[in-house]
């Protein structure tokens, strides 16, 4: 685990994003074992081989999840946005996530890079 990416996810200031920050840092453990994380563009990014995986970024009124690589995956209607090569989930406070479907996501996406 990268240091710099615990220490951005603590310090966030709404107890809800971190919450969801760390849960979705979990994801992205659970599906890339050797998952490389890192702090770009002030925000946490996940790579494989070098190349994105996903990423987490937060706003005032939403946590977003962004999968990349994933033009060949079908997605479930109504829940992602973005263009085929990369898809993002925002929650907002109170939304919860299915962990075995978006670990299954993350996996088919970076099984590729």
């Amino acid at each position: 685990m990268n240091q710099e990416v615990t220490d951005f996810i603590e310090a966030l200031k709404e107890p809800w994003h971190k919450e969801l920050s760390a849960g979705l840092r979990e994801v992205v453990r659970q599906a890339i074992p050797n998952v490389h994380e890192r702090i770009q563009y002030k925000k946490p990014h996940f790579l494989k081989n070098g190349k994105y995986a996903a990423a987490i970024s937060t706003s005032k009124e939403a946590v977003s999840f962004t999968i990349f690589n994933c033009s060949a995956l079908e997605f479930p209607e109504g829940m992602f946005e973005g263009p085929p090569e990369r898809k993002t989930l925002k929650l907002r406070k109170g939304d919860t996530f299915d962990s075995e479907q978006l670990v299954s996501l993350v996996g088919q996406a970076s099984g590729r890079l």
